[in-house]
Order: structure tokens, then C-alpha cells, then sequence
């Protein structure tokens, strides 16, 4: 879901994740979806590639081979609108707070923008030009002292002290495991959207964005009406600072983006259907059916549908 006017300064993009593995997925996933134009520069270097075989990710019982696992990855980002680049940045660099970001790959592309997400495992020696006596701290491994990325640079949050810098990975014990590393990605964007959800003026418990879809049935009794949304929205938001018709503007956007939300069942069941159809063609359909023996499928064929036979 686009929104137009995204791109309020001149640039190439809102956001460029660095690194598609779990964490720059994950955030990618966020931002595309709230309508941020992004791109991910992967060269495939994520550790998880290091990974024989995945068998702790929740959601998949049986486990999942990790080549399947990053198609389903960047499956998910490209469906949603963001870009999936197969190149490795060398370099982030900007030359004033307010200017946009410049990022360099090394095949030589270049290109602006707003935010920068620094998602890769490696040492980000790419964003030492931002500040580099800060990132850089002293590691000792094998009795040899190395110098390495301070993963704690951002705080848990994942912000930094330069604005518009965001660091998902490396995390330090927040990058041991897939899951984790998913999950702290995602918080990562989070973040990111709501400072800017407050530098367009939301606060308190509006700013927050929690990018998740509404059956019918949150939408019935009192909260069908717009002026129970409008009532809760002036108990949340700190409406000093800002003149009455902003403020009656930014509510009624953000009451017509929770609206959008709204999901018949007939829409779910659409939903699922067509999840369950992009699930298997990334897979691929022919590894899907060799996965299944031929009298499981006359079985589920007999019984109409039914795997249990019921």
C-alpha cells in the first residue's frame, strides 16, 4: 500500500536496507509495507547461509532448508513493493546532518537516501565516514586485537546518534539466531516508523505503528463509528504544538488508515488462498507434489480436501 508524497526531500529512496538476510527482511517488510519506497542491497553473504539446515524457526515443524528459506525471505519484501538488490555497499556517506544519505556499492551504483538501516553481519566498516571514532571499538580474538563495528553503538532500540541511522545487525547476543535476529529487524523498523510518525506530528500512543489487519468484527458496536475512533485518538495524542486543523488532519488520516485495515471474511479467506498459492510457487510446485506420496494424494483427493478424512 502506497501513499503518495512519501519522499518529502530529493531523493532515490526512503529507506536502503544493508544486508537481506533475516534482520533486513524483516525491516524491509515494515517499511515497504507502511508505504516507504525501499531497497535491499544483498550480496547473499548473511550468516545464516553458514546454517546446514534451519530447524528452529517457528512456523516451520519440519524445519526448512535455508536457500528455501531466503527465497521465502525476499518473496515476502519483493510482494510487498520493496526492491531486492543483489550488490554489497561499501560506503554511507553524507555531508550534513539534514543532507540525504549517499550509498555506494561496489559495483559502482549510487544512489540518495533518507534513512539508512544497517543490516549486514559484517564488520559495517561501510558507515565508518558517518562517525567512525564512535563505531569503531577494540576486540580481541585469539590473542590478536581487532577493530570491529561496536555493536553497541545503537541502543536496543537500534537508533544511533546520527539521524536517520538505524543499526538491526550486527546486535551483539540479539544476532545468535534467526528468530531473533527476525524479530529484532522488525523492531528496528518499527522504530524508524514511528520517529517518523513523529516528525509529522503523532505522539503518545498514536505514534506507534503496529502494522497488523482488523477482521469485521473489530469494527462493530461503538468502534463502526469514526467519532469513538476520534474520541480515542484526542485521549492519545499530546495535541500541544500543533493548530487545529493539523491536528484534525492528522486524525483523520490516521482513522482512515486503520479503516483500510478492515478485513471481510470473504477477503481473508481470499487472502489465504492466494498466501498459500505464492507459499508454493516459490517453493516451487514440483518439490511441493514430490513431497507428498501418491496415496496421500489419492487420499486427499477421495475425501474432498479433507487430510483427516473427516
Amino acid at each position: 500500500m502506497r501513499h503518495s508524497g512519501q519522499q518529502e526531500r530529493d531523493v532515490d529512496h526512503d529507506v536502503v536496507m544493508v544486508g537481506g538476510g533475516p534482520a533486513g527482511c524483516a525491516a524491509a517488510l515494515f517499511t515497504a509495507r507502511y508505504g516507504l519506497d525501499t531497497i535491499v542491497f544483498d550480496k547473499g553473504s548473511a550468516a545464516l547461509r553458514r546454517c546446514a539446515y534451519l530447524e528452529n524457526y517457528l512456523g516451520f515443524p519440519g524445519g526448512i532448508e535455508v536457500g528455501v528459506f531466503h527465497d521465502l525471505m525476499h518473496a515476502h519484501v519483493q510482494k510487498v513493493g520493496g526492491e531486492i538488490v543483489p550488490e554489497t555497499v561499501v560506503s554511507v556517506e553524507r555531508e550534513d546532518a539534514d543532507d540525504p544519505f549517499v550509498v555506494e556499492t561496489q559495483a559502482g551504483r549510487r544512489c540518495t537516501a533518507s534513512n539508512v538501516v544497517a543490516a549486514a553481519w559484517y564488520d559495517g566498516s561501510y558507515l565508518r565516514s558517518l562517525d567512525e571514532d564512535e563505531m569503531v571499538a577494540e576486540d580481541e580474538h585469539h590473542g590478536e586485537v581487532e577493530e570491529r563495528f561496536d555493536p553497541e553503538y545503537a541502543d536496543a532500540d537500534g537508533r544511533t546518534p546520527i539521524k536517520g541511522l538505524y543499526v538491526a545487525s550486527p546486535a551483539g547476543g540479539r544476532s545468535a539466531q534467526a528468530i531473533v535476529v527476525a524479530g529484532h529487524g522488525a523492531h528496528v523498523a518499527r522504530c524508524l516508523l514511528e520517529d517518523r510518525r513523529r516528525q509529522r506530528g503523532y505522539s503518545g500512543g498514536v505514534a506507534p505503528h503496529y502494522d497488523w489487519l482488523r477482521s469485521d468484527a473489530e469494527f462493530s458496536g461503538e468502534w463502526a463509528d469514526r467519532g469513538r475512533w476520534r474520541e480515542w485518538f484526542h485521549n492519545e495524542i499530546d495535541a500541544s504544538g500543533l493548530s487545529s486543523e493539523r491536528l484534525e488532519d492528522l486524525r483523520e488520516r490516521y482513522i482512515d488508515r486503520a479503516f483500510e485495515t478492515r478485513r471481510t471474511d470473504e477477503e481473508i479467506d481470499k487472502e489465504a488462498e492466494r498466501g498459500l498459492r505464492r507459499l508454493v510457487d516459490t517453493i516451487g510446485t514440483d518439490r511441493v507434489l514430490d513431497a507428498v506420496d501418491d496415496a496421500e494424494i489419492k487420499r486427499y483427493a477421495r475425501d474432498g480436501g479433507d487430510p483427516a478424512g473427516e
